[in-house]
């Protein structure tokens, strides 16, 4: 074994600035390795500092002789106190190989983000989050992404190991099929942002897939951030019961999406902001790969987090992420101030979705999940369902409603879907739960609450029913919320619905 030490000073004569098609960063001067010669294995350790406002990727190439066959990585940073109010340390990190770090493009080897503080990648295998593969000669690029910094800065230090030898075999990919078993035309229930080991999650597929199937859940999506390492390691969890679509998490710092369904394999890139003017290339991309674009948890208060980028490129927003919280009521508020503005404007809708974010114990699978209206239980009819908003969100698989708008001559229209009557027509809007005691049910228009009903008794079921007009109320949604604690405040929602439209 040979082992070498290279300190990358934080001075800006050992490092270059440059523009990888969008976001700045920064790539330090290249770690060098000898070809093989007789030994087994050379080592680099390479030191470096980054001050406050380091750019978002600072790329360390590594310059890889022919002949090796794992590529190992292991990385400490310091983590000093920090003034109340202020970040302290924390530095994400993934690999891309000799195709190059173009945005984009096809070097992307693995993303662990701050989950693991080693990696390995192999012909014939590699740590959850990276991609295996043969380890071909050139340049390869250690990615650091410092998540924040301390105002101190933030000292690194990498130990790069090379290991010479034949390569293994890279195993043919196998992924979970598109069909499961349905019922035909029915209500199907599912959880599409859940993250397993293969980045920060402590979940396998298999775990992830019996928690969904004790869950009462028809379909999953696998959203892993930053990699789609996962998607061949789903098929031995899938079975006619349980539909496994796969998707990614895109992890931007300036929010999140989840590609929701994109054909087995696909990579989508993260690394821009939403100055970049790039998110509009990304979000094609998830289409064209057959997936929905669903920005999540939009007002989620961690770092990076909240999203800004818009909604124009969507396809839903997840409003309800995980157990409910304030900031799933401010982005229902959000999301009926959007209803709102499209309907005054005769423009499209953006349908709403819940997923749990489940990441561990004690997160909760199908905390809450989406109930779909679909053809069959096949990934493209799950998706049409959830595009065309024929669905409700409902914290379990206990909460079941029935959402209907009646109009002249026997017309009916259901969650989604508009009644097309007269504006001066009358309507009859009916709503019936099953599974939420005590439970208030809401009526809620463009003019805001309009009905408000006692608390369901300890049976969890009830029916109301409103009389209106659509010159009255553009669309009716539905929202089943827990006894409020306190005064005037809402109480946590165990079911809402996408809206029914009233009217030509």
């Amino acid at each position: 074994m040979c082992d070498d030490t290279h300190d990358h000073a934080p001075g800006i004569g050992r490092r270059a600035l440059f523009v990888t098609g969008a976001a700045a960063a920064l790539t330090w001067g290249t770690v060098s390795f000898a070809a093989a010669d007789g030994q087994n294995q050379e080592t680099r350790t390479v030191r470096g500092t980054l001050p406050p406002g380091a750019p978002d990727f600072v790329y360390v190439p590594v310059e890889v002789p022919p002949g090796v066959s794992e590529f190992k990585v292991s990385y400490t940073y310091d983590r000093p106190p920090v003034p109340a109010g202020a970040q302290g340390n924390a530095l994400d990190i993934g690999l891309f190989d000799q195709h190059g770090t173009e945005l984009g493009g096809r070097g992307f080897r693995g993303w662990s983000g701050g989950a693991r503080t080693e990696f390995f990648v192999r012909a014939d295998d590699a740590t959850p989050g990276y991609v295996p593969g043969p380890v071909r000669a050139g340049t390869w690029h250690i990615a650091l992404g410092p998540y924040t910094v301390a105002p101190q800065g933030l000292s690194y230090e990498l130990t790069i190991t090379l290991t010479y030898g034949e390569p293994g075999a890279t195993p043919r990919p196998v992924y979970p099929p598109s069909r499961a078993k349905g019922r035909g035309r029915a209500w199907y229930r599912g959880d599409c942002h859940l993250h397993s080991w293969y980045s920060d999650g402590r979940r396998t597929p298999t775990e992830i897939a019996s928690l969904a199937r004790a869950a009462g859940l028809d379909f999953i999506n696998s959203s892993d951030h930053n990699t789609h390492s996962s998607h061949p390691h789903w098929a031995d969890a899938a079975g006619d019961d349980l539909l496994i679509m796969l998707g990614e998490e895109i992890t931007t710092r300036n929010g999140h999406v989840v590609a929701l369904g994109t054909e087995p394999g696909t990579f989508v890139d993260w690394r821009y902001r939403a100055r970049d003017n790039r998110w509009a290339r990304f979000a094609d991309d998830i289409r064209r790969a057959g997936g929905l674009v669903v920005p999540a948890h939009p007002h989620a208060t961690c770092v990076g987090c909240g999203w800004k980028f818009g909604f124009a490129e969507a396809d839903a927003v997840e409003v309800w992420n995980g157990p409910y919280t304030p900031d799933d009521e401010v982005t229902l508020a959000e999301w009926d101030n959007l209803l709102i503005a499209s309907v005054r404007r005769g423009r499209p809708w953006l349908p709403a979705m819940g997923n749990s974010d489940a990441h561990r114990d004690p997160d909760a699978v199908g905390l809450p999940q989406t109930v779909v209206l679909a053809d069959d239980l096949t990934r493209e009819a799950v998706q049409a369902g959830i595009r065309a908003g024929r669905s409700y969100v409902a914290e379990s698989r206990n909460v079941s409603l029935t959402f209907t708008a009646t109009g002249g001559r026997g017309r009916q229209a259901g969650i989604g879907e508009r009644l097309e009557v007269p504006a001066d027509a009358p309507v009859t809007v009916r709503l019936e739960v099953s599974g939420a005691p005590r439970c208030s049910l809401r009526l809620v228009t463009d003019q805001g609450t309009l009905l408000t009903s006692d608390p369901l008794p300890v049976s969890g079921t009830g029916t109301v029913e409103w009389r209106t007009t659509p010159s009255y109320a553009a669309y009716v949604r539905a929202e089943v919320r827990h006894e409020t604690a306190a005064g005037p405040v809402p109480g946590a929602l165990a079911a809402f619905t996408n809206p029914i439209f009233l009217g030509g």
